[in-house]
């Protein structure tokens, strides 16, 4: 009796471990990475680093991405703005990644500080109290990787 108690329990654990990982295993499979964008500089970042958003969704297109725009960042996302050395306009490039799921979010203390209102912005722009704030909460609590073009 015994004996059978224990390939009983034995075959319990077993089952328990091999159903364990498999839910390891798959829950591996489903991580979707998430990264936030740090963009303080339009003129020096702007260009660079929506390609580089643009080229990370290509080769991994199921990555979730919220780019921060703060100080001279905001200006990524001003109706209108351009990258001046190449004379390209910002507005379709930032339109075809928010189309992909990219986030593009604009720090209100700079709005505030700059004497900027939300009405000068594209509509793919949304918006967060501190720019600051919203970076260092999606690397800390939400576990984003951070990049800085």
């Amino acid at each position: 009796m015994y004996n059978f108690f224990s390939k009983s329990i034995t075959r319990i654990l077993y089952a328990a471990m091999l159903g364990l990982s498999i839910l390891s295993f798959s829950h591996c499979a489903i991580a979707q990475t998430k990264v936030v964008y740090h963009i303080d500089d339009a003129q020096a970042q702007g260009l660079k680093g929506l390609r580089n958003i643009r080229n990370h969704l290509d080769a991994a297109p199921h990555t979730k991405i919220i780019v921060v725009t703060h100080a001279a960042g905001v200006d990524l996302l001003m109706d209108g703005s351009k990258d001046q050395k190449n004379n390209i306009e910002y507005g379709p490039l930032v339109s075809a990644l928010k189309s992909r799921g990219v986030v593009f979010e604009v720090c209100e203390i700079t709005l505030k500080n700059r004497n900027l209102s939300k009405d000068q912005f594209m509509l793919d722009a949304d918006f967060t109290p501190s720019g600051v704030v919203k970076i260092a909460d999606l690397q800390y609590t939400d576990h984003y990787a951070y990049i800085k073009p």
